[in-house]
């Protein structure tokens, strides 16, 4: 049985003080949004206990100021200090999927520690207040690791320039944009003007995690900074590609590149129920991306997640779109299959009323979990496994189930 399967998997990797370690030997420590999806599953298995101790250790080393780093080396570990400038952590943050972990949770019937609340509310009006925005109004990221699709297409103009894809060349420059981070005095990063990307992929995960919390704490600001996102990522859409182009530098180069995470403002279409709700009340939702064009666009979305020729692939969604050149299935976020990202897309198309594109996409990637051996990714038209096997977030899968 599939959650017997994911219930050993997340076992084996549970680390004191409390944690679910993505894998032991290439993953041993701390990472945010990994955690915030191990504790997702944790709830589905019945374990509250867990999810909580997970969220809370993530959150655990929140600045002041709300910023939430993405690593926390919670052995003691030393080794890192340097590179990051900080001591038992990095210094960047990763999408902000506490946010919607809490909202899960809640809907599971588990009781949130106000604190918890609290952090969560702080680390979301960090990436709103204190962030820089692009031309467009979106959230630009530091570095590429911020987004959690570290060597996407996306940000090859800014990483390789003209050259070709070279694993090396990509490690060397993401150590140097570390260098550039403009930071507050606490050392929270807010820019970077060497990597000033405004990701579309990024401010959505941003926008519905706000969302996905100010439904369980009722926080009207966090709803207009979601809505003030959802409503810049309405002119970012492309018809012509049939994905949203990420604003700033790459805007007309390697942020058109067509991605499944470029995919995910589909989280922020008002949901079928927001629109059933305005209809039954005699009036229209307020959000820009309402009526005729949001229809389209979760139309095209879930059109593309089901082409064989697009991303649907046998095992889950592929990374990047089969017809763009630099489409590498077995290559790290080049191409293959992410757990994480076919869930958040079905979660995405069941808001929008695409219940049947969304069972396909359960459906393969739950396939391509167990084919891999719970691997970090896959080939999405093999399942052959690629990264560290097992890898805890595949246990999303579970959460996939009809």
């Amino acid at each position: 049985m599939i959650s017997e399967r994911a219930r050993e998997v997340l076992a084996a990797q549970w680390r004191e003080p409390g944690f679910t370690c993505p894998n032991s030997e290439t993953y041993p420590w701390l990472w945010l949004w990994d955690s915030c999806f191990h504790s997702i599953v944790w709830a589905q298995l019945g374990r509250a206990d867990l999810a909580l101790s997970e969220l809370t250790l993530a959150l655990s080393a929140q600045d002041a100021d709300g910023f939430v780093p993405h690593v926390l080396y919670l052995d003691g570990s030393s080794e890192y200090e340097a590179f990051w400038g900080r001591p038992n952590t990095s210094s960047i943050t990763q999408p902000p999927i506490y946010g919607h972990a809490i909202a899960e949770l809640t809907r599971r019937g588990v009781n949130v520690p106000a604190d918890l609340l609290a952090r969560a509310t702080a680390g979301l009006n960090f990436l709103f207040e204190s962030r820089r925005r692009s031309a467009a109004g979106l959230i630009e990221l530091v570095h590429p690791w911020e987004s959690g699709c570290d060597h996407s297409p996306r940000w090859d103009d800014l990483v390789l320039g003209s050259a070709g894809f070279d694993e090396q060349t990509w490690f060397s420059r993401k150590g140097e944009l570390l260098q550039g981070i403009e930071r507050l005095p606490g050392g929270a990063p807010i820019g970077n003007d060497a990597f000033a990307v405004g990701s579309v992929a990024f401010s959505a995960m941003a926008a519905f995690c706000a969302t996905e919390l100010a439904g369980v704490t009722g926080d009207a600001g966090l709803y207009r900074h979601a809505a003030e996102i959802s409503d810049s990522l309405t002119d970012r859409w492309e018809p012509g590609l049939r994905t949203w182009v990420d604003d700033g530098p790459a805007a007309f180069g390697s942020g058109r590149v067509r991605t499944a995470e470029a995919l995910l403002p589909l989280l922020t279409l008002p949901s079928q129920d927001s629109r059933a709700r305005s209809a039954s009340e005699g009036g229209r939702t307020t959000d820009a991306r309402s009526g005729a064009g949001a229809d389209a666009q979760a139309a095209a979305v879930a059109a593309e997640l089901t082409d064989a020729q697009a991303f649907a692939g046998e095992y889950g969604a592929r990374q990047v779109h089969l017809q763009e050149p630099t489409y590498l299935p077995r290559t790290y976020w080049r191409g293959p299959s992410w757990p994480q990202l076919n869930y958040l897309l079905w979660i995405g198309l069941q808001r929008v009323g695409k219940y049947a594109e969304a069972s396909v996409l359960a459906e393969t990637s739950r396939r391509g979990a167990v084919e891999s051996g719970w691997a970090e990714y896959w080939d999405g038209d093999t399942g052959q496994a690629g990264g560290a096997r097992p890898q805890s977030w595949t246990t999303l899968a579970v959460c996939m189930e009809p």
